[in-house]
């Protein structure tokens, strides 16, 4: 497929169009070829998205991929929570099926009254379970994208997600790179930073998979507890910087799908992206 760009959910330029049969034209009209499906509240299309979106995107060349539930909670201590959180993987990876996207995004969990260790147990059990479902449903195609978070509490360092990774050979990473530039409390400065984090993810999972990894990107505020909100290319004041990053990919020759979360700009934003990425 080679690298995509696009946003995640809707700009706020989107306004009044008509979703997925007007989503070519705007996309093109911004030069992306990416797409990200929010179910962050849960998993609910109407019923023409899975009849017009994967003619459409085939048709147009847009890597369409979607995000799974927030309340979805791998490390839960409730055994009940956990189990939910397997179901609500497997309705997004039959959404995501069913509208022709590959990748769904997975938020981590959290730590709670949990060493991080005992978290990274759980959250990777929850996934052998899940992962077990999609194969006996036929679903082995779908790739589950284990995210980095932003917020300190939350289990989700570049680390424990490469270790949620190790799983199943089939997983790949969400690198969010806002996320770990908050919990870090503004970490990534430099190009320096993204080579040595794209370096950590080949060496434990291996150059392919690194090459086509899944990553989010936008400019997030944060406080001491990492993660505050997202923000778009125009605020300034908080980072990280996508142009080293997009250095590194070039140089390394990696065709991830790229993912802008701005706030309300994320089209436009993801659009700067690629239009950099080409000069390059």
């Amino acid at each position: 497929m080679g690298i995509s760009f696009g946003p995640g959910g809707n700009s706020e330029s989107w306004g009044k169009r008509k979703f997925p049969e007007q989503l070519p034209e705007y996309l093109a009209g911004l030069g992306l070829n990416g797409y990200e499906i929010e179910c962050g509240r849960g998993v609910r299309l109407s019923e023409k998205t899975p009849a017009l979106l994967p003619g459409l995107a085939e048709e147009h060349g847009i890597y369409v991929t979607l995000h799974a539930p927030y309340f979805i909670s791998l490390s839960s201590v409730e055994e009940e929570t956990r189990l939910k959180s397997v179901d609500y993987i497997v309705q997004s990876a039959q959404a995501a099926h069913s509208v022709g996207a590959k990748k769904i995004v997975v938020h981590s969990g959290s730590c709670s009254k949990m060493t991080r260790e005992q978290a990274t147990e759980l959250a990777k059990d929850t996934l052998r379970l899940a992962q077990e479902k999609l194969d006996s449903l036929g679903l082995s195609e779908i790739i589950i994208c284990p995210e980095t978070m932003g917020k300190i509490n939350q289990l989700g360092t570049l680390e424990e997600v490469l270790e949620l990774c190790s799983v199943d050979e089939r997983f790949l990473p969400t690198v969010d790179f806002g996320h770990l530039y908050a919990r870090t409390h503004g970490g990534i400065t430099c190009r320096e930073d993204y080579a040595g984090m794209l370096d950590l993810i080949a060496d434990k999972l291996g150059t392919e998979r690194l090459n086509n990894m899944h990553i989010h990107f936008s400019r997030i505020e944060f406080t001491s507890g990492g993660e505050k909100r997202h923000l778009t290319f125009e605020d300034k004041q908080f980072g990280p910087e996508y142009q080293p990053l997009m250095q590194e990919i070039r140089k390394r020759n990696m065709q991830p799908s790229v993912i802008c979360e701005s706030a309300g700009t994320q089209a436009e934003d993801a659009a700067e992206m690629k239009r950099y990425f080409e000069s390059l």
